[in-house]
């Protein structure tokens, strides 16, 4: 159905703060009716025009669509609110699904009321392509995360490696992406992405990789099946607020808002 949409969003930072610039530079159909987030006394930019502050899921304001765009930690119990109102929900911080059995739950949830669980590409490109092919059987699917080195900073990277010694890229995870997502949520958000829309958690092989030539952050996903070969490679740029994360994830939430009133959905 085309015509307008109201949001809600979950948090207020980096990305929130971002995608609400865009709408508004966009001047799309879309009115952000609250946005809910921990702390308000740590608020630094003002909210959308006649945007609510709500700290409490109970405090929410019936929506179209709510925007979790917080961290892991605030998945679970905005969600549970959110759909068991009837409302949709984007979740953002994938890596909240590494826990056993949440994904399950929500979407439990969301059948109950016809509301639906919402995965947005985040920084990524081609997961339209990867979950048709998947349709068909997947063999592999390996996601590769290069990013600079200070992007690493503050997270399990720097325990394994000295990341202002390094002069050269070096890999230093290689696991499944529930491991990865779990050991860096911040970094490796996407991987749950991939393997949602690919062979699952367990079965998708991640890579990380901190670079202190790199710039950018890039992404190179290869899959394998009985549709043939995939190849996906993004170079993105940093969010300019927090270099862990990508203006792509925020440009995928514009995306995906706008596209819930828009008469053509691309």
């Amino acid at each position: 159905m085309s015509g307008s949409e109201t949001v809600c969003l979950i948090g207020w930072g980096a990305i929130g703060i971002r995608v609400a610039q865009l709408l508004e530079q966009h001047r799309a159909p879309v009115r952000i009716m609250a946005v809910a987030v921990r702390n308000p006394d740590r608020l630094r930019v003002p909210l959308p025009a006649g945007a609510r502050l709500v700290t409490d899921p109970a405090d929410l304001p019936d929506a179209g669509l709510v925007v979790e765009a917080a961290g892991r930690g605030s998945v679970m119990d905005w969600g549970r609110a959110v759909l068991s109102r009837g409302m949709d929900f984007a979740v953002s911080s994938t890596s909240a699904f590494v826990a056993e059995g949440a994904l399950d739950e929500l979407r439990a949830r969301a059948a109950r009321t016809g509301a639906q669980v919402l995965v947005p590409p985040g920084a990524l490109g081609g997961i339209d392509a990867l979950a048709a092919a998947s349709r068909l059987g997947l063999a592999r699917v390996e996601h590769r995360i290069v990013k600079p080195a200070r992007a690493w900073a503050g997270t399990r990277a720097a325990e394994i490696i000295d990341l202002d010694s390094l002069t050269e890229p070096v890999a230093f995870f290689e696991g499944s992406a529930r491991e990865a997502a779990d050991a860096f949520p911040q970094n490796a958000n996407v991987a749950v992405i991939t393997a949602l829309a690919g062979v699952g958690l367990d079965r998708t092989r991640i890579v990380l990789v901190a670079d202190p030539t790199a710039a950018l952050n890039s992404h190179e996903i290869r899959a394998e099946g009985d549709f043939g070969t995939l190849e996906i490679r993004l170079m993105n740029r940093p969010l300019a607020t927090n270099p862990k994360s990508s203006e792509m994830t925020a440009l995928n939430l514009v995306r995906m808002i706008e596209n819930r009133a828009a008469a053509l959905v691309l």
